[in-house]
């Protein structure tokens, strides 16, 4: 997977999905910063997602955004979505790719090793990492540091996606420890200060 070194952000989209969200997302990626969209939503029918992925979907599509969802393959196989994203608790990889076939597949491995080693072998796409700072998304229970984000790059080429309580404070630092994608979801869509699209723009 090759993507330009501007388009680090791996944005998520917020917990809950409001009118306004549609025009803010067009505003978002209309800023070239972002290479993935991942839609995590967990409450809510099967129709419900269906019916916002397919409108989220036709917005990536406009600006050449990967279009990923959250832990459910067959809703990420039923919207043709570029792929999925699965945690530790989720489908086996194995089974996804069953499903899915040769789509985008990212793995949570938290702040471990053998986590990351597990999902290269099984083919990951790419490994998140984190949570690397507080998040108000949701509740940290691995802590990683940029040590161990280092130590995670010398083991693979695989895309390294650095998550947990990034802002345009911290957000460099995890760059310049060499991981490859920033998930960012707190920052941009519950910012008390700023708006989406000024949220974005301070990551330059």
């Amino acid at each position: 997977m090759k993507f330009s070194k501007k388009k680090f952000v791996y944005l998520i989209s917020p917990v809950k999905i409001n009118k306004s969200f549609f025009n803010d997302l067009t505003q978002v990626l209309k800023q070239k910063k972002v290479s993935f969209f991942q839609l995590r939503l967990k409450k809510g029918s099967f129709k419900k997602k269906l019916m916002f992925g397919r409108k989220i979907k036709k917005i990536c599509k406009k600006f050449k955004v990967k279009f990923l969802i959250n832990d459910d393959v067959y809703l990420a196989k039923r919207l043709d979505s570029d792929g999925c994203h699965l945690g530790q608790k989720d489908m086996n990889i194995l089974d996804a790719r069953k499903i899915i076939g040769n789509k985008i597949i990212g793995i949570t491995c938290h702040n471990s090793i053998r986590l990351a080693k597990n999902a290269i072998k099984n083919k990951a796409d790419y490994l998140a990492l984190g949570a690397f700072y507080y998040s108000k998304t949701k509740k940290v229970k691995y802590k990683a540091s940029t040590n161990f984000l280092r130590k995670a790059r010398k083991i693979t080429k695989t895309p390294i996606v650095a998550i947990g309580g990034i802002t345009s404070t911290n957000y460099k630092k995890l760059l310049l420890n060499k991981a490859n994608f920033l998930a960012i979801s707190g920052y941009i869509w519950k910012n008390k200060k700023l708006k989406p699209i000024d949220a974005i723009k301070n990551l330059k």
